[in-house]
């Protein structure tokens, strides 16, 4: 039976839209440009290119062929400038903005830059799609505003105090979101991801994400570290339910689905230990030799939240979202994306 995302696909294709994508260059941009250009849709996409890498962008244009790349502008710029944002948000019929400075860690070492981008910047993009009448502004929240919590699983209207600068910026970015659509009438959607991965996610870099990090590790025979015993958990959701999740946000207009904040993620809590080994035996058909690999273990770290485990009912009721992918299914795919990609 057709889900209402395969409803939505036809759709699209049969009545394309123009959309702006921040942080295009980036991992979710990038997987968010490949479906909407897919769908034969106008993109235009913005990035500082200061986290994002422009061969992401290349990779998907070079995949789509000439026509779809004929569909799609790229702004270098930074969504600090106000100015920048105005300019990409003309004529633009919805608004999908990832740009931000991720990382806990990053924001405990740095939170003034972290707050510059991640508030400041959202800011001016939610004046700037107010400016221009877009239909829809769907913004990347974060699990990390459940904070020190303790209801699994966890339920969006239910958060904890948060626990890093990071946490606060997406937790103000929902604050704001609501004032512009109470105030200004502009329809916003928050999607609170919860530990996505897949194809496109860097694996280098002192703030690489867990999968890609340890994939890459593995790999080239670097040590794999674990900060705590192991037993902290995440609901680790695959790229592809985090780009369904924006285009049903975006779209669906039924009653009561707009102006909500809603997870992103599986429903489903792997612990650390246990993604390591998934990721490791995955490995072994492009590496044999790493059968033997254990991880290390070292400190726990600030601002890390024990355990999460998202609630996806609201998801599923108000727009239709179904996980396409489970974290087995999804880790097949982002492995062999991975091991091509690192040469192995």
């Amino acid at each position: 039976m057709p889900t209402r995302y395969d409803q939505l696909r036809l759709e699209l294709a049969a009545d394309p839209k123009v959309w702006l994508v921040t942080g295009v260059a980036g991992f979710i941009g990038s997987n968010l440009l490949e479906q909407l250009l897919g769908l034969g849709q106008r993109v235009i996409g913005l990035d500082d290119l200061s986290t994002g890498f422009r061969s992401n962008v290349e990779n998907v244009l070079a995949a789509q062929g000439g026509e779809a790349s004929s569909r799609f502008e790229m702004i270098v710029g930074d969504i600090r400038n106000l100015e920048t944002c105005h300019r990409a948000c003309q004529g633009v019929d919805y608004v999908l903005h990832q740009a931000a400075l991720g990382s806990v860690p990053r924001s405990i070492a740095d939170p003034v830059t972290s707050s510059q981008v991640n508030v400041d910047g959202f800011l001016h993009m939610l004046v700037a799609a107010r400016d221009a009448r877009v239909k829809r502004f769907v913004y990347a929240s974060s699990s990390s505003v459940y904070g020190d919590g303790t209801e699994h699983p966890q339920v969006e209207e239910r958060t904890g105090r948060v626990l890093s600068p990071y946490a606060a910026t997406k937790a103000t970015n929902e604050m704001f979101a609501a004032v512009f659509q109470r105030t200004y009438g502009l329809e916003v959607a928050g999607l609170r991801y919860f530990n996505v991965f897949g194809r496109r996610q860097d694996p280098d870099g002192a703030y690489a994400a867990v999968v890609p990090r340890w994939v890459a590790g593995l790999l080239r025979g670097q040590p794999c570290r674990i900060f705590g015993d192991g037993e902290t958990s995440r609901d680790f959701c695959y790229i592809e339910n985090a780009v369904q999740a924006n285009l049903l946000a975006a779209t669906t207009v039924s009653e009561g689905s707009v102006g909500q904040v809603y997870n992103v993620a599986c429903g489903q809590s792997t612990s650390l230990n246990s993604l390591f080994f998934l990721i490791r035996d995955g490995l072994l058909p492009y590496n044999p030799s790493i059968s033997g690999q254990q991880p290390v273990y070292e400190d726990f770290r600030p601002g890390d939240v024990r355990r999460s485990l998202a609630s996806i009912d609201k998801a599923r009721r108000l727009l239709g979202y179904e996980p396409s992918h489970l974290v087995g299914q999804g880790l097949s795919e982002a492995l062999d994306w991975y091991a091509t990609s690192l040469g192995k």
